[in-house]
């Protein structure tokens, strides 16, 4: 007669109940290995199951997280949305004032800078080159994040903009924002610069951030219109008739 099989320890059942669960380290596993992954091939160019397989959780517990994967994507920028948060609020600290030459670098700066400072740290790499990369693309997944996210922080700089350059039109100042918009999405990802500068100009450096916002704010000072000048001349003197006089 065989002998039955004995039962796990308690100890051991407890320890695979747990490691079955979905735990949160898992799901953050998931957030970047999906950024990650949409950085460097595209929203469209990767499945589920690649993100699983990068973070190494089962296929499953993607969608137990985060459901289909736009909603994943869309949740990528929801957990990077602080970015935002930042950006407005060194928005908030300009003081506008379209006397002061300072002030139109000082909106420049506060649109780049914390970008800038996540492109070069670790963690907020491939966050940068994934928004440099598919918010650059219309597809319907990059405008509903266009919409949600970016398009309040894009009107609040246009406001502060078309405050600091009180003589454009609000088209005028639109159009200024996407191109600085596009230098900047191309600083976010260009490693050309090092190759064309024989090796002088690296990528990121700090350097090329100071050049990004005096090229933005210079470009934008030549494209506006220019104030009027006021004329103060006198009023011409009134010609008097010598026949007349007496």
């Amino acid at each position: 007669m065989s002998a039955r099989p004995t039962s796990a320890p308690p100890a051991r059942r407890a320890a695979r109940g747990a490691a079955a669960e979905p735990r949160p380290d898992r799901r953050h596993a998931i957030l970047l290995a999906a950024e990650k992954l949409f950085a460097r091939h595209g929203y469209h160019a990767v499945s589920i199951r690649q993100i699983a397989d990068e973070a190494g959780v089962p296929l499953a517990l993607v969608g137990y997280y985060f459901g289909p994967k736009n909603a994943l994507f869309e949740a990528i920028f929801e957990h990077w949305n602080q970015t935002i948060e930042r950006r407005l609020a060194a928005l908030a600290e300009v003081p506008i004032d379209p006397a002061d030459a300072r002030t139109l670098p000082r909106i420049i700066d506060a649109f780049t800078a914390p970008v800038l400072a996540l492109r070069a740290s670790s963690e907020g790499e491939y966050y940068a080159r994934l928004v440099a990369r598919e918010l650059s693309h219309v597809t319907e997944e990059a405008d509903r994040v266009l919409r949600h996210y970016f398009d309040p922080l894009a009107n609040a700089f246009i406001d502060a903009l078309q405050r600091a350059l009180p003589h454009a039109t609000r088209a005028q100042v639109a159009w200024g924002y996407q191109f600085a918009l596009g230098a900047l999405l191309h600083h976010l990802t260009d490693t050309r610069v090092e190759r064309l500068s024989g090796g002088e100009a690296q990528a990121n450096e700090a350097a090329g951030s100071a050049l990004l916002v005096a090229f933005i704010a210079g470009g934008l000072r030549a494209a506006m219109p220019r104030p009027r000048a006021v004329r103060k001349a006198a009023a011409p003197a009134k010609k008097t008739n010598p026949r007349r006089q007496a």
